[in-house]
């Protein structure tokens, strides 16, 4: 029996390593208590490295490729062991295998809202989520930093660790960007460039290259959904403040027209059925001759006409909890809406 483990023990003379499926990053031959042949067959495939260590030290490096163990192949592991040229006795050394496949469709998002500073908003809170692919860039410092003597390591063992880096980083993307918060859903590749840009020297740290992320969607707090939709109303208007107030007027119209017919609020006590049409004609058309560019020659000009529209009380106080909202909103300022105040008081007088 010990003739046996004695001839056994001095013919492992092949190494190589099978990939039987996906997912394993790091495998380490099994030597048991076993010795190296010298002049053993080493079989790399491509898409593999394999590392030789001497007493947890990385020696020797060998990529895709066939090679003959000797000491001419191995000058690291010989210079550590101190062999003399001609050495040619069976060798103890760890060997390991590396896969260097891309590992694709790997998930990351933020499992709660995070927070990040805006130079607009302050601190706000947003959620994204995306994918990513990756592959073993530097098998020895993979080696040294992360899956150290284990006898596999898995892209799941990995999965945490990368993630928590990706978090980490999205608010120096951010900054980085140069991309407005509100801006952010609708350049998501420019999110992507940045936040690879600060993955990427990380990554390398523990022996990984980032291959490509992407940022599928990124969702922002409700309040700022608000303004980003009103942001885009502005742009269906080309940016024309009082363009805008008549497309906020004409949607409002409907709403008082149904208060009004119903009954409720001040606008229906006052003013009962199909008063809320007039209303919104009203209102529309001091919005108008406030907000407009031209309003002074407007205004000019309806004084000249012989015959101006009788306003009543009901109809100012309507018109003026009309306004009120609007600065609530923020789409009248303080100015605004103190102007058109006055105005409307006047026309009581």
């Amino acid at each position: 029996m010990a003739l046996m483990d004695f001839i056994k023990k001095q013919f492992i003379d092949i190494i190589q390593w099978t990939e039987t499926g996906d997912g394993t990053l790091a495998w380490r031959f099994p030597m048991a208590e076993m010795e190296i042949q010298n002049g053993a067959s080493l079989t790399v495939r491509e898409s593999q490295v394999a590392v030789f260590v001497n007493e947890g030290k990385v020696a020797d490096v060998f990529g895709p490729g066939m090679y003959k163990l000797t000491t001419q192949t191995l000058p690291v592991l010989t210079y550590l062991k101190n062999w003399d040229k001609l050495f040619e006795s069976p060798f103890k050394s760890d060997v390991y295998f590396f896969s260097t496949r891309q590992q694709v469709d790997q998930k990351w998002g933020t499992p709660q809202p995070i927070t990040i500073r805006d130079k607009d908003f302050g601190a706000v809170r947003l959620r994204a989520f995306g994918n990513y692919s990756f592959r073993i860039g530097d098998a020895k410092a993979f080696h040294t930093e992360i899956s150290g003597t284990r006898d596999t390591y898995t892209v799941a063992d990995l999965d945490g660790q990368l993630r928590g880096l990706v978090l980490q980083n999205i608010s120096n993307a951010i900054a980085s960007s140069g991309v407005p918060f509100l801006d952010l859903a609708a350049n998501q590749i420019q999110f992507a460039q940045a936040l690879a840009a600060q993955l990427v020297p990380e990554f390398e740290k523990i022996g990984i290259k980032l291959e490509n992320i992407t940022v599928q969607n990124v969702s922002l707090p409700e309040e700022l959904q608000k303004i980003l939709d009103q942001k885009i109303g502005m742009g269906m208007v080309g940016n024309d403040m009082g363009k805008f107030m008549q497309y906020q007027t004409a949607q409002a119209i409907p709403k008082f027209a149904e208060g009004a017919a119903g009954g409720g609020g001040v606008a229906g006590d006052a003013m009962g059925l199909g008063a809320g049409v007039a209303l919104g004609q009203v209102l529309a058309q001091n919005l108008a001759q406030g907000l407009s560019p031209n309003a002074a020659a407007a205004a000019a000009a309806q004084q000249q006409q012989p015959s101006v529209a009788v306003v009543s009380a009901a109809d100012v106080m309507t018109t003026l909890e009309k306004l009120g909202e609007l600065k609530t909103k923020g789409i009248l300022t303080q100015e605004e809406f103190d102007a058109k105040k006055a105005e409307l008081l006047k026309k009581l007088v």
